[in-house]
């Protein structure tokens, strides 16, 4: 019996699901957070009060406040039974990062607990040893942190301590931007300034405008020790060979199926953690491929919202690992089955509770809804390289275009009854034909009618959707930071509210009343924005040769993706609104064409030392045994009357790994003369064009030997084993 037999029967015989005994959500909400109701408890009234107001104008924290809060803190996080606190931050590696200190210290021999102002407030990481795109080199390490108010302090549990963690940004010595949340939260402060601008041009009493976020996250559960005998779900995330499985997702059985118990067992956790952390967990089910799950929590602000997703990511990966699954957040596990994204339901919210892109109960409501509306479809026109080039890597490179992924062509649904309203903004009908009363097609554009809530349909093939009252952007990977797909659509919207709000105002300037020339600069950015919208199904081959006519371009590889960070334009955009500066966006590009090679590097490795060290000896080792019963047959001589196929399959498994041996040596090959490039934009390009396909040839032939070898010698566990054991 191999170790992928004997791992099938410990599974077999494993308990079904460790018991979890839940607490009402509503009594554990937050208990992890020093939110506003902690801070009010331990903090005094007029520090409170201060702090308070450095939250809502988005401020870091003054120093005159630091020290009292941060003993409040510190006497709230020792309360809760932390021992360490950590400064949590963003690099560019993706993931949250921490260094933990202790509040102990020593004072004349005599241990105390000590938490200052300065340690609250700044940290100094360690900056040459993260992803900086050369802003910082080995020799050059200073690097600070600084707590980032917005986002609440909170507790990280695990079975052996806790810890208090303060949300931060992280900046280099010399002042650049070494994480996402710096852009991210730049990029809210001016859309904010450019939303409260275009709603006093429509006399909306707003002070403040801020995004919100519903970020949904999808995910893969494989059993722990199935998962720790594939060196490639290991070191890579996704499975680098695997025959398909007679039974995928083709029956449409496991979307919103009954949930295995050993999984719902997981979830109940995952959910009491999450609401322990004041991430308001909502909606729990089975994703549309055996094995894939998916998590979504309510709206939040921008900032908290997408600290919770690098939360929830950790969670989901400990979680999983107590009940002995292992958590795949890779966009594309397994080949032929969905993928995963991260799926981004973005929409803009004032002080006084108004959604900006919910249709309103009045003409003057319904044409700044339109505003904002239309700005942001004009936007992601605009800037569709762009917005494509914030999503892309490796792992979303393999997910996009198909199963339930949307494609690489960037387009926007807004369903039939939005296209009519905008097709007639830019050719009002002469004559308006009577409509029942509660149809939305009884439309006069010279009075804005009222609109429906629900006026769209779904379309799951689009990479951003219009759906109600918000916009979803389906196309970020399920491993991804959102920071920095949202700060792109952060900025692109901005940009084009301050247009739009420029416009109309010139030609109020001229004379025209507001409405008119509100409609006159809708209808102009309705016609400049017609290509990006598409209704259809975004994997037809007919979309993707509409959309080549349309100039929208169809980038499937991250390194021609990333190009668009560096175009005159991007890098004009983003100097006109302070986000980035030019060597902070070459820095950036840099970092992700190095992810990009890294882990295809890593990839090719693995998929050598799988083959030469797993796969290849299970194939000989059959071929022998085949050659074996031939050669007794041959001694007996049965070989013509009694010969099953064995020469035919012994021959078939020969040519096979002769092919193998001689593609092993040409993919090795081919990464030498790659790597020698230099450049990374080429050696990125390089692994793209040329590796890649030669990985997928051996895949071929490595799966065709899973058909072929006996079950009992073949040592990966199979996809029927990883996607249905549980």
């Amino acid at each position: 019996m191999n170790a992928r037999h004997r791992a099938i029967e410990w599974i077999n015989r494993r308990p079904n699901a460790i018991p979890i005994k839940r607490r009402p959500p509503a009594d554990v909400f937050g208990e992890n957070v020093f939110n506003r109701e902690m801070m009010k408890h331990y903090l005094e009234k007029e520090v409170f009060q201060s702090l308070q107001r450095t939250i809502e104008r988005r401020e870091f924290l003054d120093r005159s406040l630091a020290d009292p809060v941060a003993n409040a803190i510190k006497a709230w996080a020792l309360d809760h039974g932390a021992t360490h606190f950590t400064h949590w931050f963003q690099p560019l590696t993706g993931r949250a990062a921490e260094k933990h200190d202790s509040f102990l210290e020593i004072s004349d021999g005599e241990g105390i607990h000590k938490f200052s102002g300065t340690e609250l407030a700044q940290q100094e990481p360690d900056a040459s040893s993260f992803p900086s795109g050369g802003l910082r080199s080995t020799f050059e390490a200073r690097g600070y942190t600084a707590w980032d108010c917005s986002s609440p302090a909170f507790i990280f549990e695990t079975t052996y301590g806790k810890t208090l963690c303060i949300p931060t940004i992280f900046v280099s010595y010399l002042g650049e931007a070494l994480d996402y949340k710096i852009p991210l939260l730049k990029s809210v402060g001016i859309l904010e300034q450019a939303s409260v601008e275009l709603c006093k041009l429509f006399e909306e009493p707003v002070a403040r405008v801020f995004p919100t976020l519903g970020l949904e996250q999808e995910y893969f559960l494989v059993d722990r020790t199935l998962h720790d005998l594939r060196p490639d779900l290991v070191m890579t995330g996704r499975t680098l060979v695997g025959a398909a499985p007679p039974r995928g997702q083709q029956l449409d059985d496991h979307y919103f199926g009954s949930i295995p118990e050993r999984v719902f067992a997981f979830m109940n956790e995952l959910e009491e953690e999450s609401h322990r952390h004041g991430i308001p967990m909502k909606t729990r089910h089975n994703e549309v491929a055996p094995g894939q799950f998916e998590c979504a929590p309510a709206f939040e602000s921008i900032n908290v919202a997408l600290d919770h997703g690098l939360l929830v990511m950790d969670l989901i990966d400990r979680i999983a690992k107590k009940h002995h699954f292992v958590a795949l957040l890779h966009e594309k596990p397994f080949q032929g089955l969905n993928g995963s994204g991260k799926h981004n339901n973005w929409s803009l919210m004032t002080n006084t509770g108004k959604n900006l892109l919910a249709p309103g109960k009045d003409p003057q409501e319904n044409l700044m809804f339109l505003a904002f509306f239309v700005s942001v479809i004009s936007a992601v026109d605009d800037y569709s390289d762009l917005l494509r080039s914030s999503v892309a890597s490796p792992g979303n490179d393999l997910r996009l275009g198909g199963m339930e992924a949307p494609p690489a062509v960037m387009s926007v649904f807004i369903g039939r009854y939005l296209s009519k309203i905008l097709t007639d903004i830019e050719n009002p009908p002469r004559k308006r034909k009577h409509e029942p009363e509660d149809d939305l097609l009884r439309l006069g554009i010279n009075e804005i009618p009222e609109l429906l809530l629900d006026n769209t349909d779904r379309n799951r093939t689009s990479p951003f959707a219009f759906t109600g009252n918000k916009f979803e952007f389906r196309a970020v990977g399920a491993s991804a930071n959102s920071s920095n797909a949202m700060t792109i659509l952060n900025v692109i919207v901005a940009d084009k509210l301050f247009d739009m709000k420029e416009q109309i105002e010139a030609k109020i300037r001229r004379g025209r009343p507001l409405e008119n020339a509100a409609l006159d600069i809708l209808k102009e950015f309705v016609s400049a924005s017609k290509a990006i919208l598409f209704e259809g199904d975004g994997y037809s081959p007919e979309w993707l040769r509409s959309a080549k006519s349309r100039g929208l371009k169809e980038h499937r590889h991250t390194p021609y993706a990333l190009d668009a960070m560096l175009d005159k334009r991007s890098i004009e955009l983003f100097a006109r609104h302070q986000i980035f500066t030019e060597q902070e966006l070459k820095a950036r590009h840099e970092v992700l064409l190095r992810d990009y090679v890294g882990k295809r590097r890593i990839e090719a490795d693995v998929l050598v030392e799988i083959v030469q060290t797993l796969v290849l000896p299970a194939a000989l080792t059959y071929q022998g045994r085949l050659l074996d019963q031939l050669i007794s047959l041959q001694s007996l001589s049965l070989l013509k009357e009694a010969d099953g196929g064995q020469k035919e399959l012994a021959i078939r498994l020969g040519e096979i790994t002769k092919k193998l041996h001689k593609e092993v040596e040409e993919i090795e090959g081919t990464r030498r003369r790659v790597e020698k490039r230099g450049d990374s934009r080429e050696v990125a390009i390089g692994y793209a064009e040329q590796v890649m396909p030669l990985a997928e040839n051996i895949r071929l032939h490595v799966d065709e030997l899973e058909a072929l070898v006996a079950d009992e010698l073949w040592p990966l566990p199979k996809y029927r084993e990883l996607l249905f054991l549980r």
